[in-house]
């Protein structure tokens, strides 16, 4: 039967982007994935198809471990069992029990779920730890996983419960559909495993030795969801940037500090590039004309803009080579590591890079956030910008934008708060022997979640320098910032009389997400 009633709404996320219509497929085995590719299967409903050569890898692999656990070799989860009882060896008649078992006991998953997009993420971004052949997962398994995807089968998967040393407890929701456990979102409708299989015309797998570990052990509720992350994040920093040269402009600012030759004497990591966007939005401005900046210095949320924003993209830079190695690599424990079959254990599941990488991430964003908020105080400052305070046409009478700067405060103060490191500290678990961890998930869903507010912080300054370039109205302004501005004014028209602006504020940090704002 169908879960019903608040059992139902807890599990749904009416906010949740619905899948879109299939768009080009995503094909498995041949190359290893990139983020693109997430998105597209995650946000776009991709369909995925596991390529001849990767069914090839997966039957060769399984041979290493049907042969492994004949000879009764001593492997991790495949003739031992998991976490501290290691020293426990597993009777054959028991291997096959056993996976049914592994993904019971580490169902302990809690709080809300997951959205459909991150955990369609996660799916697809397990299927792609496959391709180096290294898991042993049997053949089936890997298809069962596609068809779900295929089929818009989405398992319920609670977001807290992993501290990112392999995803287990996440995965194992996750993965307990395929044996028609478990809890899965189907056509609007949460389902028992097994109902939502019997509805997408599909069937339960069986396990074979070692597929629970090969499932689960994966840091793929870090990595699935983290590409999602750089996409947006990739979003948000054009963004930024188009706020930044929208704000000089309208702010009379001194575009100095990103000429060419000021560049070359400290070229930052990531600063030519952002400096180049720059003065290619700025080109044509009346402010290439010697004089026209209001100030030989502006203040530095204007004048250090660009280098903020290049160490974002450095930062941002970093985490994506950060993903994509996770989505090349194999991360799997234990792991045939060569074509004779050789099964070791690994380190291959700590993603201490990766949680390095985002938290470095979160930081960067907050210097970006910090100088986006001020840049937009000062073009309210009448003293500073000549500009009617609070930007009304009307007076003083009239609030203008006056109140919108508590929302950009209240905005820059949670980016600054989620930058707060989440990896410092994890106690030891499983007896003392896990006593590591690099809490991936929760780095990754902070970063998420700081990335959702700077689009709406780049939304207001982009706002408030499109409504300081109209009253100011110089005799000339550059076309790329005018092209923005009227990207700004087809989502949201200038302010006259006051009105309600949060509505304001949402649509256009909409259109920032859908990518909307772009060149």
């Amino acid at each position: 039967m169908a879960l019903k009633g608040p059992e139902a709404s807890r599990h749904l996320r009416a906010e949740a982007p619905p899948i879109s219509a299939p768009v080009d497929d995503c094909r498995i085995g041949t190359h290893g994935l990139g983020i693109a590719e997430i998105v597209a299967v995650a946000r776009q409903g991709a369909r995925v198809e596991i390529a001849p050569e990767l069914h090839a890898k997966l039957k060769t692999a399984r041979v290493a471990i049907e042969r492994a656990a004949a000879r009764g070799d001593m492997v991790y989860g495949l003739t031992t069992a998991l976490g501290a009882a290691v020293d426990t060896s597993l009777e054959a008649a028991d291997l096959a029990d056993f996976q049914r078992r592994t993904l019971r006991a580490r169902m302990v998953g809690v709080g809300d779920p997951l959205p459909k997009e991150a955990t369609r993420a996660l799916l697809i971004a397990r299927l792609a730890g496959l391709v180096p052949g290294a898991s042993g997962l049997s053949p089936p398994v890997a298809q069962a996983i596609a068809d779900l995807l295929n089929a818009g089968v989405t398992p319920v998967v609670p977001r807290l419960g992993s501290v990112g040393a392999a995803d287990l407890a996440p995965l194992a929701h996750a993965f307990a559909v395929l044996i028609g456990e478990g809890e899965a979102e189907f056509e609007g409708r949460v389902l028992t495993g097994a109902e939502a299989l019997v509805a997408a015309g599909l069937s339960p797998v069986v396990l074979r030795p070692k597929d629970a570990i090969a499932l689960i052990n994966s840091n793929a509720l870090s990595v699935g969801p983290g590409a999602l992350v750089i996409a947006d994040a990739e979003l948000a920093l054009d963004a930024l940037t188009g706020a930044l040269a929208l704000s000089l402009e309208a702010f009379r600012g001194n575009p100095s500090p990103i000429d060419p030759r000021a560049v070359a004497l400290r070229p930052a990591p990531g600063l030519v590039a952002i400096a180049q966007r720059l003065r290619e939005l700025l080109a044509g401005s009346g402010l290439e004309k010697p004089g026209a900046a209001r100030r030989v210095q502006d203040p530095l949320s204007f004048r250090s803009g660009a280098p903020i924003l290049a160490a974002l993209s450095d930062a941002l830079a970093r985490a994506r080579a950060a993903v994509e190695l996770e989505l090349r690599g194999a991360g799997d424990n234990p792991a045939i590591v060569d074509d004779n079959g050789t099964i070791l254990s690994t380190a291959g599941f700590d993603v201490t890079h990766l949680s390095l990488a985002f938290e470095t991430l979160g930081l960067a964003l907050t210097q970006a956030a910090g100088a986006s908020f001020w840049r937009i105080v000062k073009l309210m400052n009448a003293a500073m910008t000549g500009l009617p305070r609070f930007l009304t046409p009307r007076g003083a009478s009239r609030t203008g934008f006056g109140t919108v700067q508590k929302t950009a405060a209240s905005l820059e103060a949670e980016i600054r708060r989620l930058a707060q490191p989440a990896m410092l500290f994890t106690g030891p678990v499983a007896d003392g022997i896990e006593d590591m961890a690099s809490m991936a998930p929760r780095v990754v869903a902070k970063t998420a979640e700081a990335f959702d507010h700077v689009a709406r912080l780049a939304a207001v300054e982009l706002i408030v320098a499109a409504q300081a370039l109209e009253l100011r109205s110089p005799a000339r302004i550059a076309p790329g910032t005018a092209a923005l501005k009227a990207k700004i004014r087809s989502v949201v028209p200038g302010l006259d009389e006051d009105r309600p602006t949060g509505r304001d504020i949402e649509a256009l940090a909409r259109e920032i997400r859908a990518g909307g704002l772009q060149k």
